[in-house]
């Protein structure tokens, strides 16, 4: 199953782009361990190891591409994240295909709630 969602973040696209693409950033507005490159082709951890993935693609201030990982049997998971300015900051927009069925519900409301949810709540603050 796919999940497209679009959310509003106080800040400059170039500020949430560097907020999902440094370590440190990304260990503060989690607050958890993280390993991360802004290099395509590396393997990234986010949430202790609960999201794994590969580095795809990055536009600076714009866009970043990953597959996130739902273990080996699953198709290809692709997160696309667009960023654009608006008035008052960010429209963020947050895309993912082949969620497994099983995982969809509980996958989609965790993603709403602690990484877009924490990311908004990180600029807020």
């Amino acid at each position: 199953m796919d999940f497209k969602k679009y959310t509003h973040i106080p800040a400059p696209p170039e500020e949430v782009y560097l907020a999902l693409t440094k370590d440190i950033s990304i260990k503060l507005w989690t607050g958890a361990e993280v390993e991360f490159e802004e290099v395509p082709g590396t393997e990234f951890s986010l949430w202790d190891g609960d999201i794994t993935g590969k580095n795809i693609e990055f536009t600076y201030g714009k866009q970043i591409v990953q597959q996130w990982y739902f273990g080996e049997e699953n198709e290809p998971s692709i997160v696309t994240i667009k960023l654009h300015e608006d008035k008052k900051g960010t429209s963020l927009e947050f895309r993912q295909t082949n969620i497994p069925d099983e995982d969809y519900q509980d996958f989609t409301e965790g993603i709403q709630e602690y990484y877009l949810g924490g990311l908004i709540d990180f600029f807020e603050e």
